[in-house]
């Protein structure tokens, strides 16, 4: 039974000693999951496919040692569209560490973009299949959906070596409450764009978020007899630099003033905290009791905006 203490944030969300490895971790929402498991103590290992974007990444948002022990470590650069990258990094961490304990498949593309605004079918027609390619829906479901099922799959005897792997869990008072096991999750991020209906003139994207957001529930019902959870988290407008464009010297992006509110379907009117995505990593790293869920971190847009 719990003590009161046992519910310390400290202690509910606290992931040091954790071993986590983020896709796309260098920038955008990927840096923000990577943030939030480093400033609460995990080692944190973030792939791409640029190498100085890694470097950058971690000379700018390594936490101080002395205060929380995690750390941001460069691994790569890699092209999760390629099964001989995904090996090749299993194998360069597999000589670091005997196992780790979250992974957070995050690389993505926005694929290109045609606004189905026509009303003639003719003038509909010329606008998507002139603005879209076979191959640009290809490069968006190979790098959105194909990428996470196989980098999920390299990693998974990584994953399944930190089952009965224990650590010491402190209680808010100081005191070590209880030795409790490590258990292994999975996080992909998909998209509130997955879960509508309106294409906001991303058909691959959209379409290949949504196979994203069932595949994480057919890895979860698969997974869950290595012990291993699949959650997913779907956000809304966060900034990157799939949707903002560019970065900063920091890997940093930012929205115009106005971008978001000109939507007008974001209830809050405002683009989502850095910060919110971290909450939600926090979430399902280390809730064991949730496995097959899709977390949506939108800012209230899908209550406004037709869903599946």
């Amino acid at each position: 039974m719990a003590e009161t203490h046992h519910f310390d944030v400290n202690r509910l969300f606290s992931v040091k000693d954790y071993v986590c490895v983020v896709t796309g971790g260098a920038t955008g929402i990927g840096l923000m999951a990577t943030q939030a498991l480093a400033a609460n103590g995990a080692k944190v290992y973030i792939t791409g496919r640029r190498a100085e974007a890694l470097e950058n990444a971690a000379k700018h948002h390594s936490p101080e040692q002395d205060r929380t022990g995690g750390q941001i470590i460069p691994l790569g650069p890699c092209d999760v569209r390629k099964k001989e990258d995904l090996q090749r990094i299993v194998d360069e961490l597999s000589k670091k560490e005997k196992y780790i304990h979250l992974l957070v498949c995050n690389a993505g593309v926005a694929g290109p973009k045609a606004e189905p605004k026509e009303e003639d079918a003719s003038d509909l027609k010329k606008t998507l299949w002139d603005n879209e390619s076979i191959e640009d829906w290809q490069q968006t479901l190979e790098t959105d959906v194909t990428s996470v099922y196989f980098t999920t799959v390299a990693f998974l005897p990584l994953l399944q070596a930190a089952i009965g792997q224990t650590k010491k869990e402190v209680g808010g008072q100081g005191e070590t409450s209880k030795i409790e096991p490590y258990e292994p999750s999975v996080i992909t991020i998909s998209s509130m764009s997955g879960l509508m209906r309106h294409a906001q003139g991303h058909f691959s994207y959209n379409a290949a978020k949504g196979a994203t957001v069932h595949l994480t529930k057919l890895m979860s019902a698969e997974f869950q007899k290595l012990q291993i959870r699949v959650n997913s988290i779907a956000p809304g407008y966060f900034p990157s630099e799939m949707t903002a464009k560019e970065s900063d010297e920091k890997n940093k992006s930012g929205f115009p003033e106005g971008k978001i509110e000109a939507t007008g379907h974001v209830p809050l009117m405002r683009a989502g905290r850095d910060e919110e995505i971290g909450m939600a990593v926090l979430q399902f790293a280390k809730n064991a009791y949730v496995n097959g869920e899709i977390m949506a971190v939108d800012g209230g847009v899908l209550n406004v905006v037709s869903g599946r």
